[in-house]
C-alpha cells in the first residue's frame, strides 16, 4: 500500500458518510498529500478508547477527493459503537495515520506480480492494495507511462458468501481487468446456494498451500492479512518455498 509514515500531531477531519460496513471520511486538513495508507487511529471526543480502523480505499481517492474509506465492523468496542450509533454527518475526530503493510511502487520500478491472501475482515487493507493496483494500471494504460503492474491474484476465504466482504467491488475489478486481476473466493461453511454470478469464482474449502505455491516466483510479492494462525501458516510455507522474507508482508488484526 504505502511508505510508512506518521503525520506530526493529530489531523482533524469531518465525517462524510456512514454505512454498516464502511465509512467515508472527507479530510479537511491542508497537510495531506498522496500517500497509500494502511490504517488510522481514531481519537473520538468523549471516548477514552482509541479506535484503529482499516483503510479500504485507493490512495488516489484521497488525492482526488480528499476522502478515505474505512471498514468499521459493528462490535461492542467503544469506537465502533460511536461510528455506528453516535456519529453524524460533520462529526469531528482526530486522526493519526500510518502502518507498515504497504505497496507503493515507483514509476521506474520493475513490474511485480502480487498475490493477496485474505481471511475474513483481513480483506480490508488488501482491497486497498487491489484498488491501488487497478488505479496504477489505468494510469499506465491510459497515459503510457507510470508503474507497470504485473499479474494480481486474490485468494479470499470466509465462512460463507455472505461474509465475503466487498465481493461486488472485487468482481468489478476482475471483470474490468481480466488480463491483470483474478480471484479465488473460498468458503468453508457454505450451506445456502451460491449465486450464478459468484459461482465461477467460488471454491469450497480453505485456501491451500498448493494453490499459493503455484504462484511462487522471483517477481512476486505476497501480502497476507487474516487471523494469526492463517498468516503464520502461509508466511512459514512461503519461506519454506524459498520466497525471500522481504517479499512476504503480513498483518495480524486480532
Amino acid at each position: 500500500m504505502a511508505h510508512v509514515f506518521l503525520i506530526p500531531g493529530l489531523t482533524r477531519s469531518t465525517v462524510g458518510a456512514i454505512c454498516t460496513q464502511a465509512a467515508s471520511w472527507r479530510l479537511i486538513a491542508s497537510t495531506w498529500r498522496h500517500l497509500t495508507l494502511t490504517r488510522v487511529d481514531f481519537f473520538i471526543p468523549g471516548v477514552s478508547v482509541v479506535g484503529g480502523f482499516s483503510i479500504c480505499s485507493s490512495p488516489q481517492l484521497l488525492e482526488r477527493e480528499r476522502i478515505i474509506e474505512l471498514a468499521v465492523k459493528y462490535t461492542d468496542h467503544p469506537p465502533a459503537i460511536w461510528v455506528h450509533k453516535k456519529c453524524t454527518l460533520d462529526s469531528e475526530v482526530a486522526l493519526r495515520v500510518g502502518g507498515e503493510f504497504f505497496f507503493d511502487p515507483q514509476p521506474t520500478d520493475a513490474p511485480r506480480n502480487l498475490v493477496l491472501i485474505a481471511g475474513g475482515v483481513g480483506i480490508n487493507p488488501l482491497l486497498s492494495i487491489l484498488r491501488h493496483s487497478a488505479d496504477l494500471h489505468r494510469d499506465q494504460a491510459g497515459r503510457g507511462r507510470g508503474y507497470e503492474i504485473g499479474a494480481i491474484k486474490l485468494f479470499y476465504s470466509a465462512k460463507n458468501t455472505n461474509e465475503l466482504l466487498f465481493k461486488k467491488n472485487i468482481l468489478d475489478l476482475v471483470n474490468e481487468f481480466p488480463e491483470k486481476i483474478t480471484c479465488s473466493l473460498h468458503v468453508t461453511k457454505q450451506t445456502a446456494q451460491i449465486s450464478a454470478e459468484l459461482k465461477p469464482f467460488i471454491t469450497e474449502g480453505r485456501i491451500t498451500e498448493k494453490e499459493i505455491r503455484h504462484h511462487v516466483s522471483a517477481e512476486t510479492l505476497f501480502y497476507i492479512c487474516g487471523p494469526p494462525p492463517m498468516t503464520d501458516f502461509f508466511s512459514k510455507q512461503l519461506e519454506s518455498s524459498h520466497v525471500p522474507k522481504e517479499h512476504i508482508c503480513f498483518e495480524k488484526w486480532w
